[in-house]
């Protein structure tokens, strides 16, 4: 909010125009007149009490309740009473009326909604700056977050409509002064990206991801961007070939149906860049294609059509048979339905079709809203059941978790970005379970007394160790004996929050002698790293693991669970090097000049830099707020360079190696710290670590590299 000064006709104008534009879309939405009439109420009462109150970007304030319940009601689907808390979500935050003043308005349902929303927003705003142990107001904190995420199950409504508004922030966040912008971003990124996709609104999730990459990574949001607008622009016609023959098969089969183009999105190249290592020219899944079939009042028959559809286009393209997906028969846990498949074009390049039906394909953009309207008009499947499912985990993380509020953020955080496999028991039962997940993480899914007592399984008829990594389809049957018990080796394997959590507390029987233990442990690895066993060094590695208490940390390392790897973490100082200015550069994203970066303010007053994408700076902005967050505008040195990793692919050929340092150590003058590169079968790989003044100076070596005959990809990659 930037302040209060008078409207002009020109605001009033934009507000009409605005308003009007929302209106006609709730009229749709609304199921008669005396709901609209709530609606144009809120706005109303919301008009009067944001008077002459402009935004940071100097628009009259009103338009961003109008633009997110604008928001709510298209790109998510709610109805009247969510329209309506949109639209009055800032009142009690922002002005001197109460809820009850909502209450007495608009009645309970809108005032709850609008209470969730404003105690949400309070939380969010709550700058904590910890430094040591947990504080009465963070314990206070963790209580609030509880309380905001269990509306989950209480009324997701908030959770929804909060969603809209942060996205309608971000889509101004232009507005914000630079270091508040990244503390948003990264809260959105941690917290609101993650939570739009478990709740299956995927327009929402990919709009916040792509402005995420466009201000934490303009330079690679501009250059994908770029290249993908001039790929469609050599494929689209290709596309349109591709297109032709199937519309005709399709018609001749009597379907009725509309096909889309869909190119991936900025943020979900770049994501898949950076996590694979390929650059942009092996992103084979650039264009999908998706055939949208009318849905029919039964959900076997919608089946089968989507499955008469799939044959039809494996009986005129060549399929990769490794990427045919089947999410109707079993689907996502956010609810997402739909076959999966890639086709090989006649121009020579694959494209990804989704098979889906109409109410598959509002479930799949507008989420849990979708379902609930198909859910109420009388049309029940499968997927009501998993998305229960989730609501229920979440809800018992929230009720049985006694942690500080950084911790569990970071396990709604993990629960969020876990996807699920379908496994299979000996029976035929499924049984959904994280991906990742170990048949012992199966056995406690399945009962604590069977993972208690497992002892080995049985994987698709095969005997294999309880350690076994599952995949989806797996049939997996666990063996046990009455004889058997828990063992702390286990806790070296287990995936699952949930499994290791009975593992631990099986242990707490003798939880004395573990504390024991793990004193004398944790007086050895001090002693080893040359560090004293005072109160200070205690609370370092109690703020480390995120542990409130220094019991449960020396049974933890009696345990096992803390290992050397720990200790190393968390009394590991930062780089010593500095840039100009007497910055420190953080060691965990190796920023170099050219990078966007973001500066951290140690409780030391250091300033560590970080890259502005880098995983860390979201947890950081979760747990000190924007307060310690400055803007770093030069951190190079005319004297100092930077280290690097190139990860380089090509065709093994004589001298490939020769040239490779030639052209590094005297054409460019730089100095080579490591050098790895395999030959197998004709393919060279490998990387190169160096040290560069500059971003810029990286790229003039990245193209130069890739000039060299031989070498096709160049990536700069994590050291």
């Amino acid at each position: 909010m930037s302040g209060i000064s008078k409207f002009t006709i020109k605001d009033y104008n934009q507000i009409r125009k605005e308003w009007s534009r929302l209106y006609s879309k709730a009229a749709v939405r609304c199921r008669d007149e005396e709901e609209l009439a709530v609606v144009h109420k809120a706005f109303d009462f919301a008009n009067q009490a944001h008077r002459h109150v402009r935004r940071r970007s100097g628009e009259p304030y009103i338009l961003h309740p109008i633009q997110v319940a604008e928001i709510v009601v298209e790109e998510i689907g709610l109805g009247y009473k969510s329209i309506s808390a949109a639209l009055l979500h800032d009142v009690v935050e922002d002005t001197d009326y109460t809820i009850e003043d909502i209450r007495n308005l608009f009645g309970d349902h809108i005032a709850l909604l609008v209470d969730g929303l404003t105690k949400i927003k309070t939380v969010l705003d709550n700058e904590v700056h910890k430094r040591g142990p947990m504080t009465s107001a963070e314990s206070i904190q963790a209580e609030n977050l509880k309380r905001i995420l269990l509306t989950l199950n209480d009324d997701v409504r908030v959770v929804l409509i909060k969603l809209a508004d942060r996205l309608h922030n971000c889509r101004t966040i232009e507005y914000m002064p630079e270091h508040k912008r990244d503390k948003i971003l990264s809260e959105t990124m941690f917290i609101f990206i993650p939570l739009a996709h478990r709740l299956g609104l995927y327009g929402v999730k990919s709009e916040m991801e792509n402005i995420w990459l466009r201000f934490k990574e303009p330079d690679a949001y501009r250059d994908i961007s770029e290249r993908v607008s001039r790929n469609v622009a050599e494929r689209d016609a290709e596309i349109n070939e591709f297109i032709t023959p199937i519309e005709t098969a399709l018609k001749q089969a009597d379907l009725s149906f509309r096909i889309k183009k869909r190119i991936k999105t900025p943020y979900s190249i770049w994501f898949k860049m950076h996590t694979k290592n390929v650059p942009f020219e092996q992103i084979y899944d650039l264009y999908a294609v998706r055939i949208i079939f009318d849905q029919s009042s039964d959900p076997e028959t919608e089946r089968r059509q989507a499955y008469l559809i799939y044959s039809i286009l494996i009986g005129l393209y060549t399929s990769q048979q490794s990427r045919f997906r089947d999410w109707i028969s079993t689907p996502k846990s956010n609810g997402y339905e739909a076959l999966h498949c890639t086709l090989m074009s006649r121009s020579g390049f694959w494209i990804e079709v989704q098979i889906r039906s109409q109410r598959m394909d509002d479930i799949a953009e507008k989420g849990i809203a979708a379902h609930w309207s198909y859910k109420n008009n009388g049309y029940i499947s499968e997927v009501d059941s998993e998305m229960d499912k989730w609501l229920k985990k979440v809800q018992e993380i929230l009720v049985s978790t006694d942690v500080n509020a950084l911790e569990l953020l970071d396990i709604i955080h993990k629960d969020l970005i876990t996807t699920d496999i379908v496994v299979f028991t000996p029976k035929g039962e499924q049984r959904s379970i994280q991906n990742g997940a170990t048949a012992l993480d199966l056995a406690y899914n399945i009962h604590t007394h069977i993972g208690n007592q497992a002892i080995a399984a049985k994987v698709n008829m095969k005997l294999a160790p309880l350690s076994t990594v599952l995949k989806a389809g797996d049939q997996v049957e666990i063996i046990t004996a009455s004889s058997a018990h828990p063992q702390v080796e286990w806790l070296q394997f287990l995936q699952t929050r949930h499994a290791r959590n009975l593992v631990i507390e099986y242990f707490r029987r003798s939880r004395r002698a573990l504390v024991e233990k793990g004193k004398e442990i944790y007086s050895e690895r001090l002693s080893v790293m040359g560090l004293e066993c005072n109160k200070e060094n205690l609370k370092k590695l109690l703020k480390h693991t995120m542990l409130n208490d220094a019991t449960e940390l020396y049974f933890r390392v009696g345990l096992g669970l803390f290992g050397p790897e720990t200790f190393r973490d968390a009394f590991s100082g930062m780089k010593s090097r500095s840039g100009r200015g007497g910055y420190i550069l953080s060691p965990c994203c190796n920023p170099i000049p050219g990078d966007p970066v973001i500066g951290f303010r140690a409780d030391d007053g250091t300033v560590i830099v970080h890259k502005k994408s880098c995983p860390e700076v979201e947890k950081l902005a979760l747990e000190y707020g924007s307060s310690r967050f400055v803007v770093v505008d030069n951190f190079d040195s005319e004297f100092e360079d930077f280290p690097v990793r190139l990860s380089l692919r090509g065709i093994d050929k004589k001298g490939l190696l020769s040239k490779i340092s030639q052209f590094i150590s005297l054409t460019m003058e730089i100095n080579i710290r490591e050098i790895h590169l395999g030959g197998k079968d004709g393919v060279v790989e490998g990387y190169i670590e160096m040290l560069v003044h500059d971003k810029k100076n990286l790229e003039t070596m990245i193209h130069g590299l890739l000039s060299i005959d031989g070498i096709q990809d160049v990536i700069r990659t994590d050291i």
